[in-house]
């Protein structure tokens, strides 16, 4: 293999190392704001099932508006 092959072949493998680099990078772009969006979800999630929460109330009625059983 001559010195020509071998430096052709470094070059060729560099430049496929900074694909292979800016690729990781853009992928680790992608999974940080993935990753956010899915915290923000969470978060509004939580939000939503207090006010659902709240809205549904207790099962049980209070006492002043429960009706008497039928043998009052």
């Amino acid at each position: 293999m001559t010195n020509k092959d071998c430096g052709e072949r470094i070059e060729t493998l560099e430049i496929r190392l900074s694909h292979q680099e800016a690729a990781i990078d853009e992928l680790t772009r992608t999974l940080l704001r993935q990753e956010q969006m899915l915290n923000e979800q969470v978060q509004i999630i939580d939000r939503l099932q207090v006010q659902i929460r709240s809205l549904a109330g207790s099962p049980v009625a209070s006492s002043d508006d429960e009706t008497p059983p039928p043998h009052y």
